[in-house]
Formats: structure tokens, sequence, C-alpha cells
């Protein structure tokens, strides 16, 4: 069995804009465009894959739920909507994040290639950004009040990256990961 999952970390802690290869272009007048649509299509597939996947572990855990997939900031997402799926979510994400894995693995069974798919139930991944983003802006006042950097818990590669992205959007402020998984944590300082 091939271990992804160092990769998938690796790519979600990663900027937005350094995850998203540009689309190869072509030498004919609309091959840029054809690239483009053949990466939305490749990426659209990887979100039905996974979806059947999810399907799959919920008929077998007697759950019912919607599921969606798309394509968004250029990786495939699954979307799992309906009542009573908090189980699915765990503590602080937990479970969600060991489902995530789950279909990633299912992906690249099928396709060969690791996926950046992106898992989310119940919305949980859009109020925990949030929740996030609160978190680093209260970091970031202690730092600038006190000077000393702050260190925050150990997070997921997912809660690490909405970190970093609400820091990165500061210039007297920075912020970097340490340690090693579970307990990957950051560290937030002033620019010096």
């Amino acid at each position: 069995m091939t271990d992804t999952s160092t990769n998938a970390v690796e790519a979600d802690e990663k900027p937005e804009a350094a995850n998203d290869a540009p689309a190869e272009e072509s030498t004919s007048e609309n091959g840029g465009a054809r690239a483009a649509s053949d990466d939305s299509e490749a990426l659209f597939s990887e979100s039905e894959i996974a979806a059947d996947y999810i399907e799959g572990l919920l008929d077998i855990l007697d759950y019912d739920g919607d599921i969606d997939e798309l394509v968004q900031s250029g990786r495939p997402v699954v979307e799992l909507v309906g009542d009573n799926l908090d189980p699915l979510i765990g503590q602080r994400g937990a479970t969600l994040e060991a489902l995530q894995e789950l279909a990633r693995l299912a992906v690249f069974q099928h396709t060969g290639s690791p996926s950046r798919l992106l898992l989310d139930v119940g919305g949980f991944r859009a109020a925990r950004r949030k929740e996030l983003g609160a978190i680093a802006k209260n970091a970031v006042e202690k730092v600038r009040e006190h000077g000393d950097p702050v260190k925050l818990e150990p997070m997921s590669a997912f809660e690490r990256k909405c970190v970093h992205d609400v820091i990165n959007e500061l210039s007297d402020v920075e912020s970097e990961s340490e340690g090693v998984e579970p307990h990957r944590q950051i560290v937030v300082r002033a620019v010096s």
C-alpha cells in the first residue's frame, strides 16, 4: 500500500496559489482553454470517485445524506449534507479528516495520483475556518501587545493552513509550523 498522507498534508499547508498548478498550455489557438477544461474534468472525476466511496461508507453505516461533487479553487471537493451527521465529523473534525484521507486513497487507487480532495460534512469546514480566523487574530493581538511569540495548540493541516492564510495577510507578524504530526503547531511572532 502506498502512503500518500505526507503529500496530502503538505499540499494542504501551502498557500492556495502555490497549490494551483497552471494548466498546461497548448500551441493551438484555443489549446489553453482545452487544457484547463481537461484539468477541470479530471478534478471533477476525482470528486466523483470520492463521492462514490463516501456513498458506500454511508450505506454501510446506515446514514442518510446528500452528496455534492464539485471543483473549487482548483481542487476536487465533496460536500455531504444531511441530518445527524455529527458522528462523521468527530471531535474537532478528527473523523472528518480520517474520512477525507480514506477518500483520497480511493481516488489514488483509481487514478494512480495523489489527490488534494477536500471533504466537508455539514458545512463544518466553513464554520471551523471562521473559528480559526478568530484564533489567529487573537494570537496576533497577543504578539503585538507583548512582543513574545505565541504558540498555538496542535492542529490538522487544514486548520494550520487557515491560520497561516490569516497571518500571511498581515505585514507585522509571521507564522511558522513546528513539530511533527499529530502534534504540529503554529508559532506566531513579530516580523524582525
